[in-house]
């Protein structure tokens, strides 16, 4: 009789693979968020509404597109395929937007969107299909990969301004299609440690009838009205490359550019995931760790805190002149720490509920509420010269808390949802 083989222990070296795949893929996303409202008001002399219009549908497309992109990859493309080609299209997207012109300015961002939409929601499905074998790991493997997310939003800002500052917005686009080749090389380079996470899921296979199709129903039907209720979240979160980054520049009191405070936010995302971990991990300990729902409940009231903040600020001499930058720095830190409480967790979620065969499409979904909330954000952030700073922000506050009790309501449905999904 042959041993028992052991049991799989630690992280599945594909998840170090996916993790400099988008780090270096972020690093691409975020430098666009730091820099486009910048070049479109001060190179292309849009006004604010127009900014708003093009910055909303940008993060729109970009969050919308995955959906596309994950129907493809879970019928046609396979994950791997899906990866590598919208990485292709977004380095190129990168390399039209350097030719400073406006014909070129929209066609690199519809490429920018088209090609986020295939790699996107598949390299998410893939870090959740690593852990097949060993599902007590998933949640902590998100947050590993989260981290990659973020030190690609940490140095992106911080290059991009530099490249701006010291040769011009072309070059400054130009790193971004220089990070999205070092993307494409670690997942090309590290094809062998994915192995079969990155394949189609059969339609005959055991996988794909686990669960009938009365549950998947009912899994789909309830991850699609959280979805509807996080994109609020995004509404608020992408303020960050839109009126924050305007607050930065005319009510903060600095000599730095102005989109360098968005590196603040992926900081904070780091070290609270080191915290957040240790902390959930002694609560799990004793039992009383929160459930993965009450986690992203927690993010949006922590975001709304965040906006209360911004309101103060405004208050206290924002409305009408600058005032201390650590205001906005304590924003953003609290921003943060609302997203380590919600965004990883809201992906393995996904991964954890969703229909083995549609795994894809039901991340490409996670993703389009970030399209609704980016979109909605430019869509918001129009009104920031129609109002005192102050009202805008409380808006913002107002409307989180909203939707945080919409979200309450949920908690039940989705904590028994977790149960009958069983460890898998």
């Amino acid at each position: 009789m042959s041993p028992t083989p052991p049991e799989p222990r630690g992280h599945p070296p594909g998840l170090y693979v996916l993790f400099f795949t988008e780090l270096w893929e972020r690093y691409s996303f975020y430098s666009m968020m730091a820099i486009l409202t910048l070049y479109m008001d001060e190179a292309l002399h849009f006004d604010a509404a127009r900014i708003g219009r093009v910055y909303g549908g940008y993060i729109g497309g970009v969050y919308l597109l995955p959906l596309v992109g994950g129907l493809l990859a879970d019928r046609v493309l396979g994950f791997y395929r899906a990866v590598v080609i919208g990485g292709v299209i977004m380095m190129i997207g990168h390399l039209v937007l350097a030719v400073e012109a406006l014909p070129f300015f929209y066609a690199g961002l519809v490429l920018l969107a088209a090609g986020t939409g295939l790699l996107k929601p598949n390299v998410s499905t893939i870090v959740g299909n690593l852990y097949r074998d060993r599902p007590e790991l998933r949640d902590a493997g998100f947050n590993l990969f989260y981290m990659g997310i973020n030190i690609g939003g940490l140095i992106s800002p911080l290059g991009v301004a530099w490249f701006r500052a010291h040769f011009g917005w072309s070059v400054a686009f130009g790193s971004a299609a220089v990070a999205m080749l070092l993307s494409l090389i670690c997942f090309v380079a590290g094809r062998r440690f994915i192995g079969h996470a990155a394949d189609l899921v059969k339609p005959d296979t055991d996988e794909a009838g686990a669960i009938s199709s009365s549950e998947s129903r009912s899994r789909i039907l309830i991850l699609l009205l959280m979805f509807a209720i996080v994109a609020v979240f995004w509404l608020a979160f992408y303020q960050n490359g839109f009126t924050l980054t305007f607050w930065a520049r005319d009510n903060t009191i600095t000599s730095l550019a102005p989109e360098t405070f968005q590196s603040v936010e992926p900081f904070g995302v780091i070290a609270f995931s080191f915290a957040l971990v240790f902390v959930w991990t002694w609560m799990g300990r004793r039992g009383i760790e929160p459930s993965t729902p009450v986690k992203i409940l927690s993010g949006i009231l922590l975001v709304a805190v965040a906006f209360a903040v911004m309101t103060s600020a405004a208050l206290a001499g924002g409305d009408h002149g600058k005032v201390s930058l650590w205001w906005l720095v304590g924003a953003y830190l609290l921003v943060a720490l609302g997203e380590v409480c919600l965004s990883p967790m809201g992906l393995s979620l996904v991964n954890r509920l969703a229909p083995p065969r549609s795994r894809g499409v039901m991340m490409g979904a996670w993703f389009v509420g970030l399209s609704a909330g980016g979109y909605f954000s430019g869509a918001l952030g129009a009104y920031w010269n129609q109002m005192p700073h102050s009202r805008f922000f409380l808006m913002v506050t107002a409307i989180l808390i909203m939707a945080a009790l919409l979200l309450a309501a949920l908690v039940p449905r989705l904590k028994l949802l977790l149960l009958r999904a069983g460890p898998t």
